[in-house]
Protein backbone atom coordinates (compact mmCIF):
# COMPACT_ATOMS: atom_id res chain seq x y z
CA UNK A 1 0.00 0.00 0.00
CA UNK A 2 1.42 3.17 -0.90
CA UNK A 3 -0.05 6.86 -0.40
CA UNK A 4 -1.17 8.31 -3.84
CA UNK A 5 1.52 11.77 -4.15
CA UNK A 6 1.71 12.45 -7.64
CA UNK A 7 0.80 14.71 -9.10
CA UNK A 8 0.19 17.71 -7.22
CA UNK A 9 -2.02 20.67 -7.45
CA UNK A 10 0.23 23.50 -5.91
CA UNK A 11 -0.77 24.00 -2.39
CA UNK A 12 -1.47 27.12 -0.05
CA UNK A 13 -0.90 26.56 3.01
CA UNK A 14 -2.67 29.44 5.30
CA UNK A 15 -0.82 29.82 8.74
CA UNK A 16 -0.98 31.92 12.15
CA UNK A 17 -1.93 32.18 15.63
CA UNK A 18 -4.55 31.22 16.72
CA UNK A 19 -8.13 32.61 16.58
CA UNK A 20 -6.66 34.83 13.80
CA UNK A 21 -9.55 34.03 11.33
CA UNK A 22 -7.67 31.09 9.21
CA UNK A 23 -10.49 28.83 8.87
CA UNK A 24 -13.27 31.46 7.91
CA UNK A 25 -10.49 32.71 4.96
CA UNK A 26 -10.52 28.97 4.29
CA UNK A 27 -14.14 28.82 3.52
CA UNK A 28 -14.38 32.10 1.80
CA UNK A 29 -11.72 30.76 -0.37
CA UNK A 30 -13.43 27.75 -0.91
CA UNK A 31 -17.36 29.25 -1.46
CA UNK A 32 -18.52 26.44 1.34
CA UNK A 33 -18.69 25.91 4.90
CA UNK A 34 -15.81 23.53 5.16
CA UNK A 35 -13.26 24.29 8.22
CA UNK A 36 -15.40 24.33 11.77
CA UNK A 37 -15.08 28.55 12.40
CA UNK A 38 -15.85 29.29 16.64
CA UNK A 39 -14.87 32.77 17.95
CA UNK A 40 -12.78 30.71 20.54
CA UNK A 41 -8.97 29.74 20.19
CA UNK A 42 -8.27 26.09 19.36
CA UNK A 43 -11.03 24.67 17.36
CA UNK A 44 -8.85 23.89 14.12
CA UNK A 45 -6.49 20.73 14.85
CA UNK A 46 -5.85 18.73 12.11
CA UNK A 47 -4.66 19.94 8.64
CA UNK A 48 -7.73 20.39 6.35
CA UNK A 49 -7.36 20.54 2.46
CA UNK A 50 -9.81 21.49 -0.05
CA UNK A 51 -9.05 21.93 -3.30
CA UNK A 52 -10.21 25.53 -4.89
CA UNK A 53 -10.27 27.97 -8.20
CA UNK A 54 -9.66 31.08 -9.08
CA UNK A 55 -9.44 32.61 -12.56
CA UNK A 56 -9.11 29.28 -14.43
CA UNK A 57 -6.49 27.97 -12.05
CA UNK A 58 -6.82 24.76 -9.28
CA UNK A 59 -4.98 24.61 -5.88
CA UNK A 60 -4.52 22.95 -2.72
CA UNK A 61 -5.81 24.98 -0.25
CA UNK A 62 -4.65 23.92 3.50
CA UNK A 63 -6.33 25.00 6.67
CA UNK A 64 -3.99 24.90 9.85
CA UNK A 65 -4.26 24.64 13.52
CA UNK A 66 -3.09 27.72 15.07
CA UNK A 67 0.78 28.19 15.98
CA UNK A 68 1.31 27.97 19.55
CA UNK A 69 5.01 28.02 21.38
CA UNK A 70 5.67 26.68 24.41
CA UNK A 71 1.98 25.09 24.86
CA UNK A 72 0.39 22.27 26.39
CA UNK A 73 1.23 18.80 24.50
CA UNK A 74 -1.73 19.15 22.41
CA UNK A 75 -1.12 22.44 21.52
CA UNK A 76 2.67 21.21 20.52
CA UNK A 77 0.91 18.34 18.11
CA UNK A 78 -1.03 20.99 16.53
CA UNK A 79 1.80 23.34 15.66
CA UNK A 80 3.41 20.35 14.47
CA UNK A 81 0.88 19.74 12.08
CA UNK A 82 0.78 23.66 10.87
CA UNK A 83 4.77 22.83 10.61
CA UNK A 84 4.35 20.35 8.15
CA UNK A 85 1.99 22.12 6.06
CA UNK A 86 4.48 25.38 6.37
CA UNK A 87 6.80 23.16 4.89
CA UNK A 88 5.23 21.13 2.53
CA UNK A 89 3.33 24.52 0.68
CA UNK A 90 4.55 26.57 -2.44
CA UNK A 91 2.83 29.56 -1.22
CA UNK A 92 1.77 30.54 2.78
CA UNK A 93 -0.61 32.84 3.42
CA UNK A 94 0.13 34.54 6.90
CA UNK A 95 -2.91 35.35 8.84
CA UNK A 96 -2.85 38.10 11.21
CA UNK A 97 -5.61 39.84 13.46
CA UNK A 98 -6.21 43.98 12.64
CA UNK A 99 -8.08 44.44 15.36
CA UNK A 100 -6.07 43.07 17.98
CA UNK A 101 -2.81 44.34 16.25
CA UNK A 102 0.51 42.77 16.62
CA UNK A 103 1.40 40.21 19.23
CA UNK A 104 4.70 38.40 20.00
CA UNK A 105 3.38 35.07 19.21
CA UNK A 106 2.89 36.81 15.39
CA UNK A 107 6.29 37.41 15.87
CA UNK A 108 6.75 33.52 16.39
CA UNK A 109 4.98 32.63 13.39
CA UNK A 110 6.54 34.58 11.13
CA UNK A 111 10.44 33.86 12.36
CA UNK A 112 9.01 30.47 11.64
CA UNK A 113 7.57 31.42 8.02
CA UNK A 114 10.85 33.12 7.18
CA UNK A 115 12.34 29.94 8.39
CA UNK A 116 10.55 27.96 5.73
CA UNK A 117 11.98 29.99 2.98
CA UNK A 118 9.23 30.20 0.59
CA UNK A 119 6.71 32.28 -1.24
CA UNK A 120 4.32 34.17 1.81
CA UNK A 121 1.61 36.62 1.07
CA UNK A 122 1.15 38.48 4.41
CA UNK A 123 -2.33 38.86 4.94
CA UNK A 124 -4.52 41.70 7.35
CA UNK A 125 -7.57 40.15 8.27
CA UNK A 126 -10.57 41.98 9.96
CA UNK A 127 -10.06 44.79 7.86
CA UNK A 128 -13.95 45.40 7.64
CA UNK A 129 -13.83 49.47 6.52
CA UNK A 130 -11.52 52.14 5.49
CA UNK A 131 -10.51 52.89 8.90
CA UNK A 132 -8.72 49.44 9.78
CA UNK A 133 -6.53 49.87 6.91
CA UNK A 134 -4.42 52.43 8.71
CA UNK A 135 -3.73 49.47 11.68
CA UNK A 136 -3.02 46.69 9.09
CA UNK A 137 -0.05 48.71 8.13
CA UNK A 138 1.72 47.75 11.52
CA UNK A 139 2.07 44.32 9.87
CA UNK A 140 4.81 45.66 7.50
CA UNK A 141 7.18 45.73 9.76
CA UNK A 142 7.58 42.23 10.16
CA UNK A 143 9.39 42.08 6.90
CA UNK A 144 6.97 39.84 4.63
CA UNK A 145 5.94 42.72 2.36
CA UNK A 146 3.07 44.81 2.32
CA UNK A 147 -0.53 43.44 3.78
CA UNK A 148 -3.20 42.14 1.87
CA UNK A 149 -5.98 43.95 3.84
CA UNK A 150 -9.08 41.81 3.59
CA UNK A 151 -12.18 40.83 5.62
CA UNK A 152 -12.91 36.85 5.30
CA UNK A 153 -15.93 37.25 7.08
CA UNK A 154 -17.52 39.93 4.23
CA UNK A 155 -15.66 38.68 1.57
CA UNK A 156 -13.95 42.02 1.42
CA UNK A 157 -10.61 42.44 -0.85
CA UNK A 158 -10.50 38.27 -1.23
CA UNK A 159 -10.99 38.76 -4.87
CA UNK A 160 -7.86 40.89 -5.05
CA UNK A 161 -6.19 37.91 -2.65
CA UNK A 162 -6.65 35.25 -4.95
CA UNK A 163 -5.80 37.53 -7.58
CA UNK A 164 -2.25 37.99 -6.20
CA UNK A 165 -2.06 33.94 -5.10
CA UNK A 166 -2.69 32.54 -8.64
CA UNK A 167 0.22 35.06 -10.06
CA UNK A 168 2.51 33.65 -7.33
CA UNK A 169 1.94 30.11 -7.82
CA UNK A 170 4.25 27.81 -9.90
CA UNK A 171 2.85 26.96 -12.96
CA UNK A 172 2.30 23.37 -13.45
CA UNK A 173 4.91 21.15 -15.31
CA UNK A 174 2.58 19.01 -16.99
CA UNK A 175 -0.99 20.15 -16.80
CA UNK A 176 -2.94 17.08 -18.03
CA UNK A 177 -0.94 15.27 -15.16
CA UNK A 178 -2.29 18.08 -12.97
CA UNK A 179 -5.38 17.44 -13.93
CA UNK A 180 -5.34 13.84 -13.68
CA UNK A 181 -4.06 14.24 -9.96
CA UNK A 182 -7.11 16.86 -9.53
CA UNK A 183 -9.70 13.87 -10.40
CA UNK A 184 -7.88 11.57 -8.28
CA UNK A 185 -7.80 13.33 -4.97
CA UNK A 186 -10.87 15.42 -5.43
CA UNK A 187 -11.58 18.45 -3.64
CA UNK A 188 -10.41 16.42 -0.14
CA UNK A 189 -13.72 17.45 1.04
CA UNK A 190 -16.13 16.15 -1.86
CA UNK A 191 -16.35 12.77 -3.09
CA UNK A 192 -14.13 12.16 -6.23
CA UNK A 193 -15.84 9.92 -9.35
CA UNK A 194 -14.91 7.22 -9.39
CA UNK A 195 -12.87 6.62 -6.30
CA UNK A 196 -14.67 5.05 -3.08
CA UNK A 197 -14.43 6.79 0.05
CA UNK A 198 -14.56 4.71 3.06
CA UNK A 199 -15.63 6.13 6.80
CA UNK A 200 -13.59 5.92 9.74
CA UNK A 201 -16.55 6.18 12.33
CA UNK A 202 -16.50 5.38 16.08
CA UNK A 203 -16.97 7.41 19.57
CA UNK A 204 -14.20 9.61 21.18
CA UNK A 205 -10.54 7.98 21.65
CA UNK A 206 -10.55 4.77 20.33
CA UNK A 207 -7.92 5.25 18.15
CA UNK A 208 -9.73 6.56 14.95
CA UNK A 209 -7.07 9.05 14.07
CA UNK A 210 -3.91 6.67 14.57
CA UNK A 211 -5.67 3.85 12.12
CA UNK A 212 -6.18 6.84 9.74
CA UNK A 213 -2.85 7.86 9.94
CA UNK A 214 -1.54 4.01 10.07
CA UNK A 215 -3.48 3.87 6.80
CA UNK A 216 -2.35 7.37 4.86
CA UNK A 217 0.95 6.73 5.75
CA UNK A 218 1.85 10.07 7.61
CA UNK A 219 0.80 12.12 10.83
CA UNK A 220 -2.15 13.32 8.77
CA UNK A 221 -4.82 13.72 12.04
CA UNK A 222 -3.75 15.17 15.41
CA UNK A 223 -3.47 11.81 17.98
CA UNK A 224 -3.82 12.70 21.45
CA UNK A 225 -5.35 11.02 24.76
CA UNK A 226 -7.88 13.75 25.02
CA UNK A 227 -10.95 12.71 23.44
CA UNK A 228 -12.73 14.90 20.98
CA UNK A 229 -8.87 16.17 19.09
CA UNK A 230 -10.36 15.37 15.38
CA UNK A 231 -13.30 18.08 14.72
CA UNK A 232 -13.59 18.24 10.88
CA UNK A 233 -13.88 15.10 8.86
CA UNK A 234 -10.07 15.14 7.15
CA UNK A 235 -9.88 13.06 4.01
CA UNK A 236 -6.61 11.55 1.86
CA UNK A 237 -6.31 9.07 -1.60
CA UNK A 238 -4.30 6.62 -0.79
CA UNK A 239 -3.29 4.19 -3.46
CA UNK A 240 -3.73 0.16 -2.63
CA UNK A 241 -3.34 -3.04 -4.75
CA UNK A 242 -6.99 -2.85 -5.89
CA UNK A 243 -6.95 1.51 -6.94
CA UNK A 244 -7.60 4.67 -5.39
CA UNK A 245 -9.68 4.68 -1.75
CA UNK A 246 -10.51 7.44 -0.26
CA UNK A 247 -10.28 7.52 3.79
CA UNK A 248 -12.27 9.87 6.09
CA UNK A 249 -11.32 10.57 9.20
CA UNK A 250 -14.11 11.95 11.46
CA UNK A 251 -14.42 13.02 14.88
CA UNK A 252 -15.73 10.63 17.78
CA UNK A 253 -19.49 10.78 17.49
CA UNK A 254 -21.03 11.35 21.11
CA UNK A 255 -24.73 11.42 21.64
CA UNK A 256 -26.30 14.68 21.06
CA UNK A 257 -27.09 15.36 24.50
CA UNK A 258 -23.19 16.08 25.18
CA UNK A 259 -22.33 17.59 22.07
CA UNK A 260 -23.80 21.09 22.98
CA UNK A 261 -23.86 23.47 20.16
CA UNK A 262 -19.89 24.46 20.11
CA UNK A 263 -17.23 22.59 17.91
CA UNK A 264 -18.44 19.07 19.20
CA UNK A 265 -22.12 20.21 17.54
CA UNK A 266 -20.35 20.89 14.32
CA UNK A 267 -18.16 18.00 14.53
CA UNK A 268 -20.91 15.66 14.74
CA UNK A 269 -23.34 16.94 12.06
CA UNK A 270 -19.67 16.64 9.67
CA UNK A 271 -19.05 13.13 10.88
CA UNK A 272 -22.70 12.13 10.03
CA UNK A 273 -22.30 13.67 6.51
CA UNK A 274 -19.12 11.34 5.89
CA UNK A 275 -20.65 8.73 6.88
CA UNK A 276 -23.64 9.65 4.53
CA UNK A 277 -21.54 10.30 1.67
CA UNK A 278 -19.60 6.65 2.51
CA UNK A 279 -19.47 3.60 0.36
CA UNK A 280 -18.00 1.52 3.35
CA UNK A 281 -17.85 2.86 7.18
CA UNK A 282 -15.24 0.97 9.68
CA UNK A 283 -16.85 1.29 12.68
CA UNK A 284 -13.66 1.51 15.12
CA UNK A 285 -14.12 0.11 18.65
CA UNK A 286 -12.15 0.13 21.79
CA UNK A 287 -11.55 -3.59 22.55
CA UNK A 288 -10.38 -3.05 26.51
CA UNK A 289 -13.92 -0.92 26.56
CA UNK A 290 -16.24 -3.85 25.34
CA UNK A 291 -19.18 -2.84 23.04
CA UNK A 292 -20.40 -0.29 24.87
CA UNK A 293 -24.26 1.56 24.70
CA UNK A 294 -22.59 4.28 22.23
CA UNK A 295 -21.59 1.80 20.17
CA UNK A 296 -24.30 0.38 19.83
CA UNK A 297 -26.38 3.54 18.77
CA UNK A 298 -23.62 4.36 16.51
CA UNK A 299 -23.81 0.81 14.89
CA UNK A 300 -27.59 1.41 14.84
CA UNK A 301 -26.79 4.82 12.75
CA UNK A 302 -24.06 3.08 10.15
CA UNK A 303 -27.10 0.49 9.71
CA UNK A 304 -29.53 3.28 9.04
CA UNK A 305 -27.34 4.34 6.42
CA UNK A 306 -27.45 1.12 4.27
CA UNK A 307 -23.77 1.14 3.92
CA UNK A 308 -21.71 -2.05 4.50
CA UNK A 309 -19.60 -2.15 7.65
CA UNK A 310 -16.12 -3.33 8.70
CA UNK A 311 -16.29 -3.62 12.54
CA UNK A 312 -12.58 -2.74 13.55
CA UNK A 313 -11.83 -4.12 17.64
CA UNK A 314 -8.79 -1.97 18.56
CA UNK A 315 -5.88 -2.08 20.86
CA UNK A 316 -6.95 -6.11 20.27
CA UNK A 317 -3.22 -6.67 21.27
CA UNK A 318 -3.85 -4.97 25.13
CA UNK A 319 -6.27 -7.45 25.83
CA UNK A 320 -5.23 -11.41 27.55
CA UNK A 321 -7.10 -14.22 26.31
CA UNK A 322 -10.06 -14.25 28.86
CA UNK A 323 -10.57 -10.14 27.73
CA UNK A 324 -10.55 -11.27 23.91
CA UNK A 325 -13.07 -14.08 24.34
CA UNK A 326 -15.71 -11.30 26.77
CA UNK A 327 -15.54 -8.80 23.90
CA UNK A 328 -15.36 -11.16 20.71
CA UNK A 329 -19.12 -12.52 22.81
CA UNK A 330 -20.20 -9.10 23.24
CA UNK A 331 -20.13 -8.43 19.43
CA UNK A 332 -21.55 -11.04 18.32
CA UNK A 333 -24.71 -10.66 21.46
CA UNK A 334 -24.90 -6.69 20.90
CA UNK A 335 -24.08 -6.43 17.18
CA UNK A 336 -25.88 -9.05 16.27
CA UNK A 337 -28.07 -6.91 13.35
CA UNK A 338 -24.20 -6.42 12.38
CA UNK A 339 -24.15 -10.58 11.85
CA UNK A 340 -22.96 -9.83 7.99
CA UNK A 341 -20.07 -7.08 9.07
CA UNK A 342 -16.64 -8.95 9.38
CA UNK A 343 -14.98 -8.31 12.48
CA UNK A 344 -11.23 -7.56 12.34
CA UNK A 345 -9.21 -7.68 15.28
CA UNK A 346 -6.18 -5.01 15.38
CA UNK A 347 -3.95 -2.21 16.81
CA UNK A 348 -3.58 1.04 15.39
CA UNK A 349 -0.58 1.64 17.05
CA UNK A 350 1.30 -1.38 16.31
CA UNK A 351 -0.40 -2.12 13.23
CA UNK A 352 -1.40 -5.48 14.42
CA UNK A 353 -4.04 -7.15 11.57
CA UNK A 354 -4.52 -3.51 9.61
CA UNK A 355 -3.29 -5.41 6.43
CA UNK A 356 -6.57 -7.55 6.13
CA UNK A 357 -8.64 -4.39 6.90
CA UNK A 358 -8.57 -2.90 2.60
CA UNK A 359 -8.71 -6.21 1.67
CA UNK A 360 -12.09 -6.67 3.65
CA UNK A 361 -13.41 -3.08 2.56
CA UNK A 362 -12.66 -4.55 -1.17
CA UNK A 363 -15.11 -7.24 -0.84
CA UNK A 364 -17.48 -5.04 0.90
CA UNK A 365 -17.57 -2.86 -1.74
CA UNK A 366 -17.82 -5.60 -4.04
CA UNK A 367 -20.93 -6.72 -2.50
CA UNK A 368 -22.28 -3.51 -2.19
CA UNK A 369 -22.34 -3.42 -5.91
CA UNK A 370 -23.36 -6.56 -6.71
CA UNK A 371 -26.04 -7.67 -9.02
CA UNK A 372 -27.64 -10.82 -8.92
CA UNK A 373 -29.37 -12.33 -12.56
CA UNK A 374 -33.37 -12.57 -12.21
CA UNK A 375 -33.14 -16.48 -13.27
CA UNK A 376 -30.56 -17.17 -10.61
CA UNK A 377 -32.24 -15.28 -8.28
CA UNK A 378 -35.30 -17.05 -8.89
CA UNK A 379 -33.78 -20.50 -8.56
CA UNK A 380 -32.22 -19.10 -5.17
CA UNK A 381 -35.71 -18.59 -4.09
CA UNK A 382 -37.45 -21.73 -5.31
CA UNK A 383 -34.30 -23.53 -3.30
CA UNK A 384 -35.20 -21.28 0.31
CA UNK A 385 -38.91 -22.04 -0.04
CA UNK A 386 -38.06 -26.13 -0.99
CA UNK A 387 -35.45 -26.18 2.21
CA UNK A 388 -38.14 -24.12 4.25
CA UNK A 389 -41.68 -23.68 3.03
CA UNK A 390 -43.10 -20.31 4.14
CA UNK A 391 -45.21 -20.11 7.34
CA UNK A 392 -49.13 -20.09 7.17
CA UNK A 393 -49.23 -21.33 3.89
CA UNK A 394 -47.31 -18.09 1.66
CA UNK A 395 -45.85 -18.45 -1.11
CA UNK A 396 -42.80 -16.27 -3.27
CA UNK A 397 -44.21 -15.96 -6.56
CA UNK A 398 -40.78 -14.75 -8.06
CA UNK A 399 -38.60 -12.07 -7.23
CA UNK A 400 -36.44 -9.29 -8.80
CA UNK A 401 -33.21 -7.04 -7.99
CA UNK A 402 -34.64 -3.46 -8.60
CA UNK A 403 -31.17 -2.00 -7.32
CA UNK A 404 -27.84 -1.80 -5.86
CA UNK A 405 -25.64 0.17 -3.23
CA UNK A 406 -27.15 -1.78 -1.46
CA UNK A 407 -28.78 -5.06 -3.43
CA UNK A 408 -32.48 -4.52 -2.98
CA UNK A 409 -34.91 -7.50 -3.54
CA UNK A 410 -38.16 -6.95 -4.18
CA UNK A 411 -40.12 -10.42 -3.45
CA UNK A 412 -43.76 -10.93 -4.88
CA UNK A 413 -45.72 -13.13 -2.89
CA UNK A 414 -49.22 -14.48 -1.86
CA UNK A 415 -49.13 -13.25 1.90
CA UNK A 416 -47.10 -11.24 4.06
CA UNK A 417 -44.10 -12.75 5.10
CA UNK A 418 -42.96 -12.93 8.64
CA UNK A 419 -39.81 -11.24 9.78
CA UNK A 420 -37.79 -14.38 11.19
CA UNK A 421 -38.66 -15.81 7.40
CA UNK A 422 -37.28 -12.90 5.96
CA UNK A 423 -33.88 -13.17 7.64
CA UNK A 424 -33.83 -17.02 6.46
CA UNK A 425 -33.91 -15.29 3.22
CA UNK A 426 -31.93 -13.62 3.67
CA UNK A 427 -29.15 -15.48 4.38
CA UNK A 428 -29.78 -18.37 2.28
CA UNK A 429 -29.37 -15.19 -0.53
CA UNK A 430 -26.00 -14.22 1.09
CA UNK A 431 -24.82 -17.63 1.39
CA UNK A 432 -26.01 -18.67 -2.39
CA UNK A 433 -24.41 -16.09 -4.31
CA UNK A 434 -21.59 -14.70 -1.86
CA UNK A 435 -23.36 -11.46 -1.22
CA UNK A 436 -20.93 -11.56 1.82
CA UNK A 437 -20.49 -8.12 3.54
CA UNK A 438 -23.31 -5.97 2.76
CA UNK A 439 -26.73 -5.12 4.03
CA UNK A 440 -29.41 -6.75 2.09
CA UNK A 441 -33.25 -4.59 1.19
CA UNK A 442 -35.73 -7.50 0.88
CA UNK A 443 -39.29 -5.78 -0.12
CA UNK A 444 -42.43 -8.01 -0.06
CA UNK A 445 -45.46 -7.28 -2.03
CA UNK A 446 -48.64 -9.06 -1.90
CA UNK A 447 -49.87 -10.49 -4.95
CA UNK A 448 -53.01 -12.24 -4.69
CA UNK A 449 -53.39 -15.22 -7.23
CA UNK A 450 -56.04 -15.42 -9.86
Amino acid sequence: MTVERSPRLPTVAVVGRPNVGKSTLVNRIAGRQLAIVEARPGVTRDRLEVECEWNGRSFLVVDTGGVVEGGDTLDTKVTEQALRALGEADLVLLVLDTTTGMTGDDSVVAQLVRRAGGAVILVANKVDSERREVDAWEFAGLGLGEPAMVSALHGRGVGDLLDDVVKQLPEPADTQAAQVGSDERGARGEASPGVPAVAIVGRPNVGKSTLFNRLSGEERSVVHDLPGTTRDAIDTVIETGDGAVKLIDTAGMRRRARSGEGPEYYSLVRALRALDRADVALLVLDATDGVTHQDQRLAERIDASGSPVVILLNKWDLLDTEGRLEVSEAVADRLAFLGYAPVLRVSAKTGLGVHRLLPAVQEAMNAYHRRIPTGRLNDGLRSAQAAHPAPGGARILYGVQGAVDPPTITLFATRRLPPTYLRYLERSLRERFDLGPTPIDLRVRVRQQR
